[in-house]
Formats: C-alpha cells, structure tokens, sequence
C-alpha cells in the first residue's frame, strides 16, 4: 500500500509538532478557519501577498501554498461558504492538501481543524480525506526514481475519537483499492480468499474457502457455470464475524469477485478490455469493509461472501442456450456468457437466505454498463425490497457523499427476466432497462422476506471522478465510507 498511515491527534501549538508544513482553511470571504498563533510572524505576509495577488478565492476543492518567514510552509485550502462548511468540503480539502503534499515533497504536515468543524464527523472526514487523498498504486513501477509518499499527519483539534475510527476507514478504502487495481494475473481468485483469511485472522472471523468440486457438489451450478471456462481456480469466500448476541440477526454483504471478465464465448470487444480486472470490486467492497471491522471490532454480526472466478472462453466454457440450475434450485437460461456476474451473484445471494436468518443483504457488483449510460461515473444505481433499508442507505449516502440512485423494480421488470424454457434468463427486454434487468433477475434468488439491495457500481468504482481524494482511471472504494455509516459501528 502508497498512502499516509502515520496520523497524530494534537490540540497544542501546529508550531511544535515537528512538521514540514501546516493546513489552514480559508473561506470564500478571505477569513481564514482557524486563528494560527504566530500567523502574523511567521505566515501572515505570505498569506496577505497570495490574497492580494488574487490566487486565493476560498472556493471548494482549491489548495494554494504559501510561503512564510523562515521558509515556513502553508497550504491554504477553500472551504467555500462559512455558513455550509461540511464534512464533503472537508474531505475534499484534506484530500486536496495530501496531494500538494506529494507534489511539492512534503514528508508531513500539521492540519488545523476548523473552529467551526464540531461534530465529530467532520474530524472523521478530514482523515479520510488526508489518507484517500495520499493514496498512490505504484506497485509495478520499478524503474521511477521519482515517487513520493506523504509520511505523516497531525490533526490539531477535532475529535480523537473520530480521528481513529476515520483513519481505520480509509485503510479499508486503501486495501480495497489495491485489490480492485491490481491485473487479473495478480489478483486472482486465490489472491483475495488470502486477503480474506488474514483479515479474518486479525479479527476475529471465521473464514471458509470452498473450491470448485465442493460449491458444485452443493448445487451451485451457476458459479460453476461461468467458472468452466477458466483453469483459474474459482472460490466461494465466507467470511463470517460474530460478536454481537447470539440471538442478533446477523448483517451480509455480498461481492461480485470476478477477477477478469472477458465476456466468456460471448466475448467483449478488445477495446478496454483490459478495464475487466474492475470487475471484482464488489469483492473489494466487502474485504475492504471486513477490514474495517476488523479494527474497530464493533459488537455486531456480520457475514461477508464473495463468489469469485474469472470469466473465460474455451472448450469447457458455458455457453449461449445453457440452461444453468442455481444452489436455491431455480433454472436459469443463459442468454449472454457475457452477463455473468448476476449469475455468481445467484449463488451467494441463495445462500445467504438459505443458510441465514440476516437482518438484510447488501450486493455490490460492477453489474451493467447501463447504469454508466444513466449515472455516469456520479453515483451507484440501488434498486431493493424494503423501503426503511433503501431510506437508510439514502440517509448515510447524504452523510458520507457517496451517491446514490434508487431505481424501480416493478413488476414489469421482473416479467421481463421471466423465461420461456428456464425459471429465469439471464438478460432482460432487448435494449430496455439494462440495469434494473439485473437487480430483477437477483431479486429471484432473495427469499420473499429479507430486506435486499442490490448496489450496481460499475460507474462508480472507478473512472474519472474530479474529486481530490481520488485518483482519476483508478479504483475509488466507493461505498465502503458508506456501508460502515449504514452499520452504525
């Protein structure tokens, strides 16, 4: 991992904390954020030349660096309006902050929370946006002589408390990441059942791996399906952490882990099919949430399950016309190889409600490429069954600011996955409603009185987001912040 690990709580002087730089905000009417003791001496003519010259405006998102007596470092960040200062703004100005740290080579820097930062969340986003905002996937560079981390953070003011829970979040985010930007020869399926056991290892879970003669013993005749074209050895990856009450009904997360799509015999065209290895971040979502969990050992239970394989053709490969019989014993008549993850997703989501009685489940999957054509790289299509869960979702989607879009699934979008020769196929009406064709086809395979929601993230897992704390054309680990709010740890 490339990011800030290193991040200090202090609520004395910035000047004695032994760092190369300090952060201060500013907002658009020129005040700065925080009164800086010994800003006059040391920083004030640097600030008073920038804002005479114009450079700083205070306008979200912009970080300028100034340059005080005795070569002492500030970076000035916008915070827009005083008077709607919030922990987005925040974020985004942290984020901002660590990347000018990088490229100007600061090894650390002092930020000062705002005096109107007070709730506790705020001081949560700030390191998130200190840490996303560092974050580099520089692992296969071996020849670069140039990089450069950011080493250290201290947070003067804020919260402590929240300051930990943040920063044991966006290691989360950091570690998915990795996973989701990692090619497909690395991060195999084996790859992340190894993430998922040591995970498992440092915090208290119960992992089981189950390989491809035992899930296909079972029933799980859809993952072994699209599992058939590959030599790659798929997994079926349970993690389970029990720490609340027995009598608690425990909470899952389900991740699409395919690890390379090529879209099977109904193969995708060549062009950015290299992109195929995002195709597992619903695994990346649920490991990087299992990781959190694993550091702030909340007393709940939650079950994660990945079912993981890649998608290849070959004289073994599944095909057009398959007639596919999932682990809940629905039928399901393949119509496209190239729409497999709502099959792997069948599977786990059968399992889940067979073998559980959950107070909901979650599935994240870069599902369609439809929802791309409707969101864009903006926000996650949800689509479900119980209005107070879609409402919560919305709820904490308002408060870490990872979007989201409630799509419908009428009954006229169920009939549509309804087959002629098969319970179910695999594709919905023919250029209609792609997305929703999917959350309709899982929701055959949700017993009746589970609250479900299924997230399509295929927008929002990676791209070209113009957001500080993300890199642009890679892997964001959205929705991780906002599980962790939804679970209220």
């Amino acid at each position: 991992m490339s990011h800030l690990s290193n991040v200090k709580y202090s609520s004395g002087d910035w000047r004695n904390n032994n760092t190369d730089a300090v952060a201060v905000g500013i907002y658009d009417d020129l005040n700065l954020s925080r009164q800086l003791q010994g800003v006059n001496r040391e920083l004030g003519r640097g600030i008073s030349n920038a804002l005479s010259a114009n450079l700083i405006k205070g306008k979200i998102g912009e970080v300028q660096i100034v340059i005080g007596k005795k070569g002492t470092v500030a970076f000035v960040f916008g915070l827009g309006k005083q008077a709607e200062l919030s922990p987005e703004t925040l974020r985004k100005g942290a984020g901002g902050v660590s990347k000018l740290c990088i490229t100007k080579k600061i090894n650390s820097v002092s930020f000062l929370v705002p005096k109107d930062a007070k709730e506790s969340y705020m001081s949560q986003a700030i390191v998130e946006g200190l840490v996303l905002g560092s974050y580099q996937f520089n692992e296969y560079k071996t020849v670069d002589k140039d990089l450069f981390e950011l080493k250290k953070a201290v947070i003067i003011g804020g919260n402590k408390k929240a300051i930990v829970k943040g920063l044991n979040i966006a290691e989360g985010v950091c570690l998915a990441r990795d996973l989701e930007n990692r090619p497909g020869n690395i991060a195999t399926p084996e790859h992340l059942a190894d993430n998922a056991k040591s995970i498992g290892r440092s915090g208290d879970m119960k992992v089981t791996i189950l390989e491809r003669e035992k899930f296909t013993q079972m029933g799980m005749g859809a993952l072994a399906g699209v599992a058939s074209g590959t030599e790659v050895p798929p997994k079926f990856i349970i993690m389970e952490y029990m720490m609340g009450p027995k009598s608690q009904k425990p909470k899952i997360l389900v991740g699409k882990g395919l690890t390379f799509d090529s879209g099977g015999i109904s193969i995708k065209p060549a062009s950015k099919m290299d992109e195929m290895k995002y195709d597992m971040c619903g695994a990346g979502v649920v490991l990087g949430v299992m990781k959190t969990v694993s550091k702030l050992k909340p007393k709940m239970n939650i079950i994660g399950i990945i079912p993981s394989t890649e998608n290849m053709s070959g004289d073994k490969a599944y095909r057009p016309g398959d007639i596919l019989t999932a682990y809940n014993g629905k039928t399901i008549e393949v119509l496209n190889t190239d729409a497999e993850g709502r099959l792997i997703l069948a599977d786990a989501l059968s399992y889940a409600s067979k073998h559980y009685n959950p107070e909901f489940i979650l599935d994240f999957a870069t599902l369609t490429g439809a929802v791309v054509v409707a969101l864009g790289h903006v926000a996650t299509g949800i689509m479900g069954t119980n209005e107070i869960l879609i409402d919560k979702i919305k709820s904490s989607s308002n408060i870490t600011g990872e979007k989201v879009w409630e799509f419908p699934l009428w009954d006229e979008y169920l009939d549509q996955v309804k087959s002629n020769i098969a319970d179910v196929k695999n594709l919905g009406a023919p250029g209609q409603a792609g997305s929703i064709a999917g959350g309709a086809f899982l929701h055959s395979f949700v017993k009746k009185d589970i609250p479900w929601c299924h997230f399509d993230i295929a927008g929002s897992a990676w791209g070209n987001k113009n957001l500080p704390y993300q890199n642009k054309g890679l892997a964001t680990g959205e929705m991780i912040r906002l599980v962790i709010d939804l679970l209220k740890i």
